[in-house]
């Protein structure tokens, strides 16, 4: 794996333990979101006839705030487990835009970055 000037090179047990990390992750949101998807679908039955505008609003609120933490913790899916197909193919640890290393700190730090700081840096300015 690639690594910046100046840092040690990955040892077997470092990644082991990143991926570990990001395993284990990839299993908590994956409880989560189908405990989320199964509270939501509860919710969804229990319109009752006769509420009033503020509990009709109240209602939609908590759904789509409930909707709107489910798509944020499938969102962090995602990027987590393209970090491991990014290890399984070889490419973790290498920029997406530049093509060079990110940073063991950062990633040991952030597991699942795929730019490396100056990268990001540009990006956010945009």
């Amino acid at each position: 794996m690639p690594v910046r000037e100046g840092e040690g090179h990955w040892t077997a047990a470092e990644l082991a333990e990143v991926r570990a990390g990001l395993e284990d992750q990839i299993a908590a949101l994956r409880a989560e979101i189908a405990a989320s998807a199964s509270q939501i679908a509860e919710g969804d039955t229990s319109e009752g006839a006769g509420d009033d505008q503020a509990d009709a609003g109240a209602k939609t609120y908590e759904r789509e705030h409930e909707l709107s933490l489910s798509y944020n913790s499938q969102d962090l899916l995602t990027q987590i487990e393209r970090a491991v197909q990014r290890m399984d193919a070889g490419t973790y640890g290498t920029c997406e835009s530049c093509a060079r290393p990110i940073g063991k700190a950062r990633l040991q730090v952030f597991p699942r970055a795929t730019l490396c700081v100056t990268c990001k840096q540009r990006e956010e300015r945009r």
